[in-house]
């Protein structure tokens, strides 16, 4: 039993020490705060335009009220509007890292493009040599 504990602690000692564990740890800290900046332009910067675009509509106001409050009890909700306004959040979101990742790709492509048209190899002898043999039997053919 001990064999196969010590087996097991060895085992997560290699796993966390590979550099893939630690990229993996950099990309999930890197992408938390990547989904900081998305959800911040996207709730303070373009929800809040669309909004005024199309009226001040807040959709986290529907609600379909099942029983009414009553006292202190608060009353029961279905909150469709928050469901909604979740869906349109979605999409923005969507719609921001698309366009991000679009034109991160287009600045790549580019960077990676050479700045002069390639050049076309030059023939090699043999080639040059069978070109010549051809054009030498189509003048013979002619003649």
């Amino acid at each position: 039993m001990k064999e196969k504990a010590k087996g097991l602690i060895g085992e997560f000692k290699e796993f966390i020490s590979r550099g893939n564990v630690m990229d993996m740890a950099v990309g999930v800290i890197v992408g938390t705060a990547f989904t900081a900046i998305v959800n911040s332009l996207v709730k303070d910067v373009i929800t809040p335009a669309i909004g005024y675009l199309i009226g001040g509509i807040d959709f986290t106001e529907y609600k379909i009220v099942l029983s009414p409050a009553v006292g202190e009890i608060p009353e029961t909700a279905i909150y469709y509007g928050t469901f909604i306004q979740n869906i349109i959040n979605f999409l923005l979101i969507a719609l921001v890292v698309f366009l991000l990742v679009k034109g991160l790709n287009l600045f790549r492509r580019k960077k990676e493009q050479p700045s002069e048209e390639p050049k076309e190899p030059e023939p090699s002898p043999e080639l040059l040599m069978l070109t010549e043999i051809r054009d030498i039997l189509r003048d013979q053919k002619d003649n």
